[in-house]
């Protein structure tokens, strides 16, 4: 798709893209959310009465705020239009994205109850078919129409989001029980006052996309724009899937647990070990191959985002153990606290992206993220630490002085060695980083399919003898 629009569409699909996502976040109310940590509670004690309240109270409330925001945005579309752009040229295109809110909030209800009930299979499958025929559909609207075929394309992403988890959420077999709209306002009562927080703290982070986005357009122009969203989408490719499989079914285990702290920590301690070992290799890859990524993703004309995708994979490096100690804050319902670090670490990455750019350009984007996901690291630390006495484990500690000097390693290569020979020695680190996850993972697991296939695969070769 890149090939196909350059830069300047690739800045409008991300500008598109914050601001339906944004509009959605504060309509959809949190209640996603707030559902899968019910669900999952109730779930957890066997309540199949409570089960059934929370899944026709979502499925109905999503559909009354999907609707509030498709509203909304279409109201809204001539005064964003001229926020972003300093013009209202926009305004109809984001009048007609005015149904992806209903479709995304409607989704979003039918996935929560079904990370909630920790239905991962069907949560995998429903996320991989709908990215794939939306994919599909999208790809040929924007090769007939270009530009004017981006609304349409991102349209049929939603849809095709909304009938995958349609598909799925209708296996879900609860008890039959009626309720009229008065109950089911008694019953969003408690969604809505966690999921309050919960659509405060994304709007948060949703509106900090949006605006870096805006400064971004308004400083550096469209073009510049679309290398940013090119950069960010390659930082998040590899790691943000692995965040996301892996969060499906984290959060439901955590909140679980949540009255324990020592379990807490294990939890926490393990998925972040886990993140880690799957990420680091893929991070190490993205850094020594960046501009031919940058080339097979993208075209020639996306090569300015190097710089920017070099700084903010550092900044996803440190996402990855942060993400875990975050979860704790929400799986035991510290939503003041979780407000509060979210707030001052999306003000924090507004003011380092504004420095960044009248400093640095647009390079100074990326430098921006990973300061800010620096200070975030100390941040929620501590946070935890006084929380629930969290603690990093030993294999934690000997995994952090196994991976920095190998980051180190690779980041600074690149500004003393020629590029052949910069790859060459990124290419090495990052095979035997890769090897040494695969045995630190086998010694995590270490079942007994995984020792049988090894076994059958030396058997199969002649490495031991008959």
């Amino acid at each position: 798709m890149a090939i196909l629009l350059g830069p300047a569409g690739m800045g409008l699909i991300g500008i598109y893209d914050s601001i339906v996502v944004m509009v959605g976040t504060f309509a959809g109310m949190g209640i996603q959310m707030s559902g899968i940590r019910q669900t999952a509670e109730a779930v957890a004690v066997n309540d199949q009465k409570k089960v059934a309240q929370i899944t026709i109270t979502l499925r109905r409330v999503s559909i009354f705020f999907g609707i509030f925001g498709l509203i909304l945005l279409i109201l809204l579309s001539s005064p964003i239009s001229l926020f972003t752009f300093g013009n209202t040229e926009h305004a109809f295109d984001i009048m007609l994205l005015s149904i992806i809110p209903l479709l995304l909030i409607v989704s979003g209800g039918q996935s929560a109850l079904i990370q909630g009930m920790r239905r991962i299979g069907d949560l995998a499958k429903l996320s991989i078919i709908g990215a794939l025929f939306g994919t599909v559909l999208s790809i040929p609207i924007v090769y007939i129409w270009g530009q004017k075929g981006i609304v349409p394309s991102l349209i049929a992403v939603a849809a095709m989001a909304l009938l995958t988890s349609w598909w799925y959420a209708r296996k879900i077999e609860i008890v039959r029980i009626r309720m009229g709209w008065a109950e089911i306002w008694t019953e969003a009562s408690p969604l809505l006052k966690m999921g309050v927080v919960f659509m405060v703290t994304a709007i948060m982070t949703t509106g900090t996309i949006y605006l870096i986005r805006v400064l971004v357009v308004r400083q550096l122009g469209l073009d510049a724009a679309g290398l940013y969203q090119a950069a960010a989408a390659l930082s998040m490719l590899y790691v943000g899937f692995i965040l996301d499989a892996m969060g499906k079914d984290y959060y439901p285990r955590l909140t679980a647990v949540s009255h324990d702290n020592a379990k807490c920590n294990q939890l926490v301690n393990e998925q972040a070990e886990m993140g880690v070992l799957l990420a680091v290799p893929g991070i190490l890859a993205t850094l020594t191959f960046a501009p031919l990524i940058i080339h097979l993703f993208y075209s020639a004309k996306f090569i300015a985002a190097y710089e920017i995708l070099r700084w903010q994979i550092l900044g996803i490096l440190l996402r990855v153990p942060c993400w875990p100690m975050a979860f704790t804050l929400v799986a035991k319902g510290k939503m003041n606290l979780y407000f509060w670090t979210e707030l001052l670490a999306n003000a924090v990455l507004i003011s380092l992206t504004w420095s960044g750019i009248i400093y640095f350009g647009l390079p100074g984007t990326g430098m921006a993220f990973f300061g800010m996901y620096l200070l975030y690291w100390i941040l929620i630390f501590s946070v935890v630490k006084r929380l629930t006495e969290f603690a990093w484990s030993t294999a934690n500690v000997r995994l952090c002085l196994f991976t920095m000097p190998a980051i180190v390693i690779v980041f600074s290569a690149q500004y003393i060695l020629p590029g052949l020979w910069y790859m060459v020695l990124g290419g090495a680190v990052t095979l035997a980083f890769g090897c040494y996850s695969i045995i630190c993972l086998i010694k995590i697991f270490d079942t007994d399919g995984i020792r049988s296939i090894f076994a059958k695969i030396k058997r199969r070769f002649g490495f031991v003898s008959r």
